[in-house]
Order: structure tokens, then sequence, then C-alpha cells
């Protein structure tokens, strides 16, 4: 028996209707709805949705054949169910189908889910809420003597393709031998932005999250021993201004004081 059997005759509408529009090939429209009428919302649905994913993915629309970009969306308008009623999470449901239900496709770009990551990330900033104030920090702290901060609306990405380099008119016929570090941040004005990052910066990203107690010069100074460095005070005089830099893009935003 139907699992609809049993539903109220309008959620059974609702049913029909939902899986016609999703799926017009599998599920035939509901038979008191005018074939005019309901292919009218067939087009509207998914230009919205798809309308949606464009805007919020432009490059890789932009390096997606017209024919194959559409197949892709109405792959997703069918066959995923999102978790959200809000539009603004649309983009990253698109992104988790990519990531985890999708199968590779002959023909798929191989940098086609590192840049849907790197393209959904500026948006997942935008809407990121605002973090808490730290009562501890001082923005004009002295980053080699107090531990920096870093943003919790700065994040640490990698890559294995150069995805920010990526245009309609600039593909990638093979996998780069460095890997692509990038730091995404949105700042106070809530502009997001990305920096390429140095393995060294790269590096004092990781440490500064993974060890928050440390001040700017220990930091440097385990890098500069990590590379066997043989001018550690000149590495942490070129760290600082790394740091600066950091600073500046609000990627750090201050050192870590007392209370």
């Amino acid at each position: 028996m139907s699992v609809t059997a049993d539903l109220p005759r309008f959620q059974q509408l609702q049913r029909d209707f939902a899986a016609h529009v999703r799926d017009p090939e599998s599920h035939p429209a509901p038979a008191d709805v005018e074939p005019r009428r309901m292919a009218i919302y067939r087009t509207l649905f998914y230009n919205n949705v798809e309308g949606l994913l464009a805007s919020n993915f432009p490059v890789l629309r932009a390096v997606t054949p017209d024919e194959r970009w559409h197949a892709l969306v109405r792959a997703f308008y069918r066959g995923h169910r999102c978790e959200t009623p809000y539009f603004p999470r649309i983009a990253e449901e698109f992104l988790n189908y990519l990531e985890n239900e999708r199968a590779e496709l002959p023909g798929d770009p191989p940098f086609m889910r590192e840049l849907a990551h790197y393209e959904w990330v500026e948006l997942a900033l935008l809407i990121a809420d605002d973090p808490e104030s730290d009562p501890l920090l001082d923005p004009n702290a002295d980053l080699l003597q107090h531990p920096p901060v870093l943003s919790p609306l700065a994040w640490r990405l990698a890559y294995r393709y150069p995805v920010h380099q990526i245009r309609a008119d600039q593909l990638l016929d093979s996998e780069p031998i460095q890997v692509t570090t990038l730091a995404a941040y949105r700042n106070r004005q809530d502009k997001v932005g990305f920096l390429e990052t140095s393995p060294v910066v790269d590096r004092l990203l990781v440490l500064v999250g993974e060890q928050p107690s440390l001040n700017g010069q220990q930091l440097l100074e385990q890098i500069a021993a990590e590379l066997n460095h043989p001018e550690v005070g000149q590495f942490v005089i070129a760290g600082a201004a790394a740091l600066q830099r950091l600073l500046d893009l609000e990627i750090v935003l201050g050192g870590r004081v007392s209370g």
C-alpha cells in the first residue's frame, strides 16, 4: 500500500504536486490541475532554484556547459532532500549533494567539488553570525609579545587546485604539484576576502589555532625550528610583518592580554 494512501486528500495532492514538480518524468501531474498551469509551476520552481545556484556558484556555472549545468541542477533538484527551508542555505545543500551524494561522472572537471566549496565559503561567511566580543582581546597589543587571536570569521582553506584562479577562459588540465592554501575572512565592514597564503603563513595560522597560549614570537620561533632556518632573528622579523598583514586584514583581531 502507498505511504500516502492514508493521508488526507489535500496532503496527497500536495505530495503528488511536489513529486511532479521535482521529477515530472517519473511522477505524473495531479489529474485535477490544469496542464498549462502545471507547466508554469514546473518552470517557476526550477528557475528559482537554478537561478539561486547560478548566483551562488558563478564560476562553476561559467565553466560548466549549459546542457551539463542544467542536468546537474535537475539531478540535485530531483534527488536531494533539503534539510532547510531557508534560501541562503540552499548553496550548502548543493555542496553537500556534490560532496556526499553525487557520484563523479565522466567529463566532470577534477576541481569541481573544490571550486564549489570555495564559492560556498564566501556566502557562508556573509551570513555567519557576528562573533561575541572577547574581553581579553586587545587590538593594539604587540603580537610578538602576546598570543595572536584569530578571528572566528577567518577560515583556513587548503585545496589541491588553485580554485581562486579558475575562470571560464582559464581552466586547469592537470593537478598542480603544490597545494593551494587560502585564508578566507570577513572584516568589520562585512566584506569577504581571500588571501593566498605561503606555506609559512599557512603554518602560522594553524599554530595560532592549535596553541592559543603562545605569543607571536614563540610561534614564529617554533616554525623556524621546524624549517631549520639558519637566521631565527631575521625569520621572526619577517614573521612579525606577516602578523601585521593578518591584523590589517582582520584575519587576526589582536593579541590576548591577561585579565
